[in-house]
């Protein structure tokens, strides 16, 4: 619900404006067509790579791997902030520029912040996971049970909803208005969506600096100290063969965190001035697409278990294809 300045006009007599414009690659307009097919491609692949992981996970026994269980949960993630972002992004792009209300602007600001969030979280819940099975494996099964996880899935969702909307309330409180409703970005994040307040956002950025602790460094403090331990424990195995076999449970979760956390901490570390501009507008390009995309296919290439139970689905449906052609003849 928007807050009480947005109806009407201010107290200072200034009208608040109800559509903002989203500018994208305004230099790149000539490729906006090679950008569009691009990003509409590697849009598709994200989705069927992430439904694909799913439909590997829920048709079988894997779905009650607690390991497995938490990258349901991170694709579901992925394809839902994906479906934030993209489709709108891709008229931005097709159309040099593309108008949004106000209301769907914050709209996708708030989803955006919670599904990272929510990703954040899922991540570090699947970092306890990786150190309990390699680190306490005899009290793995007596913790990670089904209801367990189920619970932490359930917190990593709300908690990340809540500390959301603690932010997006001072946010809406914020006066926009219409001295300047242009986003010079491709989607509605954080800094442009300040940009187009009147108002003091001192109070809004006092919030985020608490706030980001919570929903970023501390997953990532955690997940840092859980592999720590982990490696430890990997070098303190005897066998050549227990060290690579122990290493390669975690090593794609290891791949994802750090993809995930670069790609983030850079984007949110570049300044916001103009000189920086279309350097933060590329790096938000790579974040919002190139990391859902690799999630997918590093989990379905270097998992022996994904792989072992695709290969088995396929080959299942190739003998109900081959039998219902020998049926028919």
């Amino acid at each position: 619900m928007i807050g009480p300045s947005y109806l009407g006009e201010s107290s200072q007599n200034e009208t608040t404006i109800s559509e903002v414009l989203i500018l994208g690659f305004q230099g790149l307009s000539s490729y906006r067509f090679v950008l569009f097919t691009a990003i509409i491609v590697l849009f598709t692949l994200i989705q069927s790579g992430n439904a694909l992981i799913i439909f590997v996970i829920m048709s079988n026994e894997l779905r009650h791997s607690p390991m497995y269980f938490f990258l349901c949960n991170l694709s579901v993630s992925e394809m839902l902030s994906t479906d934030i972002i993209i489709p709108n992004m891709l008229q931005v792009i097709l159309r040099n520029g593309v108008t949004m209300s106000l209301s769907g602007c914050l709209t996708q600001f708030y989803l955006f912040a919670n599904f990272v969030m929510i990703e954040s979280y899922l991540l570090t819940a699947m970092s306890y996971d990786r150190y309990l099975a390699i680190c306490r494996p005899l009290h793995y099964s007596s913790i990670m049970h089904l209801r367990f996880c189920c619970y932490l899935s359930l917190v990593c969702w709300v908690s990340s909803s809540l500390i959301t909307s603690v932010g997006m309330s001072f946010v809406l409180y914020q006066h926009f208005c219409a001295k300047n409703n242009v986003i010079d970005h491709l989607f509605c994040d954080m800094d442009p969506v300040l940009s187009l307040s009147c108002s003091d956002t001192s109070i809004v950025q006092l919030v985020t600096y608490i706030v980001s602790p919570l929903s970023l460094m501390f997953p990532f403090v955690f997940i840092i100290v859980t592999y720590v331990c982990i490696i430890l424990s990997i070098l303190k195995i005897q066998s050549v063969t227990g060290k690579k076999k122990a290493f390669s449970t975690c090593s794609s979760h290891l791949f994802v965190v750090i993809s995930y956390y670069i790609t983030l901490i850079t984007v949110y570390l570049v300044p916001t001035s103009d000189y920086y501009l279309q350097v933060k507008k590329i790096l938000s390009l790579l974040y919002t697409v190139m990391t859902p995309l690799l999630n997918p296919f590093i989990y379905s290439l270097s998992n022996r278990e994904i792989r072992a139970t695709l290969s088995l689905i396929i080959k299942n449906n190739h003998r109900i294809s081959a039998l219902g052609i020998s049926v028919q003849k």
